[in-house]
């Protein structure tokens, strides 16, 4: 187990506590909020490529959720064909049902790294043990965004028994389930509407989902330090722009 957590220290989490700190060191105003911003966007940048198979898959995925319901319902007696069934299908339309999951495989790490970065990144012992003796020296990190949003609270904290809601946090973590509504409507084929009982599941099961991640992130992100409301925003709203820029290049193809 030690091997695994110095191994995962010395892959990712130093390397990303080293760039925040290298971009919170430089940047004009020392604004926390726009080192993470930028590492975010940097983070992006080499997963584009991962990135880009991702939303493929799931958009791929997505669209052809109807023509399994109809499959499942079709052969809703008889598992074996129904199975047979589906598995030609994936085979018809080129898809690998696996194919989504590597991609959230290879970042999952790399959020958890994050995750620690800005949980615990923060403490002024963490800028001795894992600073690179090349990097600049910071005796401690004013964590702000634009000089509103404490990123090292979160929306919610309890003060002598007392519960209080910081606003510009909570602005922050709505934003983000706005950006996730938006992601996944947009990676929700439209279903034409049809006097069918699987259509209408299948538009009953779209719109719950494109309401549940939202709400999921926001209760989530509720009780967490605001910096992870703001890598999750900035990250959607990279993701938004990438898969607007890759549908449209489908539709001109």
């Amino acid at each position: 187990m030690t091997f695994f957590i110095s191994a995962f220290n010395t892959i990712l989490y130093k390397p990303l506590f080293n760039a925040l700190i290298l971009f919170y060191k430089y940047l004009p105003g020392h604004d926390f909020g726009l080192a993470i911003i930028l590492l975010t966007v940097l983070i992006k940048l080499l997963l584009y490529p991962l990135g880009n198979w991702s939303i493929k898959s799931q958009k791929s995925l997505s669209e052809i959720q109807p023509k399994m319901k109809d499959l499942q319902e079709k052969y809703k007696n008889d598992k074996e064909k129904q199975t047979r069934a589906v598995m030609e299908l994936y085979k018809k339309e080129k898809i690998n049902p696996f194919s989504g999951c590597l991609p959230i495989l290879i970042q999952f790490p790399i959020l958890i790294a994050l995750y620690r970065v800005f949980w615990q990144g923060l403490k002024p012992e963490q800028l001795s043990v894992f600073l690179y003796s090349f990097m600049p020296h910071i005796e401690s990190i004013r964590a702000s965004f634009l000089g509103v949003i404490d990123l090292s609270r979160s929306a919610s904290v309890e003060i002598e028994g007392v519960r209080h809601y910081l606003w510009p946090n909570l602005i922050l973590i709505i934003l983000v389930g706005v950006a996730q509504f938006f992601q996944t409507k947009m990676l929700t084929p439209k279903i034409k509407s049809e006097k069918n009982k699987n259509s209408n599941i299948s538009s009953a099961m779209q719109k719950q989902m494109q309401y549940f991640m939202p709400i999921f992130m926001i209760l989530i992100l509720f009780k967490i330090p605001a910096a992870v409301a703001l890598y999750w925003l900035t990250s959607t709203l990279f993701s938004i722009i990438q898969q607007y820029f890759i549908f449209r290049k489908t539709k001109t193809s």
